[in-house]
């Protein structure tokens, strides 16, 4: 390097970058267009929903509903929010969802941590026993006749005991162990520190990235499921969100209005489909805020290692 191009200011350095070519232009405003018209497509849905959740029954039903409502009203969420049916099916929603991502994440990740240590004895075996069953399942009539055997039949524990373990969750958790250094163990062991002390106090909380996505995924699992009450859930007592979603869209329109809606609210059965959908995706929306900044570190756990 010369003289005179060290004396150059920085500033003058970095614009005298290569410009792109032609094709990367082009490329990059394609990319852009892409991207930009595919989260307009997941957003006019919704958009859509909401319009709808919000007009009177007139306008939705003339098809006069497109992106912003007409014929202003909120009588939609007051009977949605009121509704006994509703609100046992959300809460049993709530339930699940808690106590099985819970229940899960830490059977998971117990499962997980000694598959990491190369010094576990039949390590490989176990990890393909794990890995069979990714591949090849008992089918749905056996699994029947054991959560009756189990006497799990129209009982809560069966929406969520059945699914403990999620084998690719537990392949990240692993793989997120697997990087961290095992010097941290020794220390602590040479300190006197016990396994489960090591797990719960070094482990666990230097592993809050990949936890906090695993919590997610399972979250989102539990919250959107509902053949897993359709198979095995009888009583209307018992049924979670989704299943009362499914059964909310299926039924009758004519009947739906005469045996669920008063006749005075003006509102319609799209219109209370559509509340119905954006209050049962209100709870993901408002959790995925708290886990985004362990989410997105935890997301790309063993695209890197080294």
């Amino acid at each position: 390097m010369n003289l005179k191009s060290s004396l150059q200011p920085r500033s003058s350095r970095k614009s005298s970058a290569i410009p792109l070519s032609l094709g990367e232009k082009i490329f990059t405003v394609a990319n852009h267009l892409f991207f930009i018209l595919l989260g307009l497509s997941t957003i006019f849905p919704f958009i859509n929903l909401i319009a709808k959740s919000l007009s009177s029954e007139a306008a939705v039903v003339a098809g006069m509903v497109s992106l912003y409502p007409i014929d202003f009203q909120i009588g939609t969420y007051t009977y949605v929010a009121s509704n006994s049916m509703f609100l046992s099916a959300f809460t049993i929603s709530i339930t699940v969802t808690i106590v099985g991502s819970l229940i899960a994440l830490f059977m998971t990740t117990l499962a997980a941590y000694p598959l990491s240590k190369p010094r576990l004895r039949g390590r490989k075996l176990f990890i393909l026993m794990y890995l069979f069953t990714m591949l090849f399942s008992g089918g749905l009539i056996p699994t029947y006749l054991l959560m009756h055997k189990l006497h799990l039949i129209d009982k809560l524990p069966v929406l969520f005991l059945p699914y403990m373990i999620n084998v690719y969750n537990m392949l990240i958790i692993k793989s997120y162990f697997e990087g961290l250094p095992d010097s941290l163990e020794e220390s602590a062991k040479m300190d006197g520190a016990s396994n489960m002390r090591i797990f719960g106090q070094i482990i666990l909380p230097l592993s809050m990235p990949v936890l906090a996505t695993i919590a997610l995924f399972y979250a989102v699992t539990f919250w959107n499921d509902y053949f897993t009450s359709l198979i095995y859930i009888n009583s209307a007592d018992l049924k979670p969100l989704q299943l009362y979603l499914k059964e909310l869209f299926v039924s009758s329109t004519d009947t739906f209005m005469r045996t669920n809606v008063d006749a005075s609210l003006n509102v319609s059965p799209q219109s209370i489909q559509a509340a119905s959908i954006i209050l049962a995706t209100l709870p993901i929306v408002c959790v995925y805020p708290f886990l985004q900044k362990y989410f997105v570190k935890g997301v790309l756990v063993g695209s890197v290692k080294g």
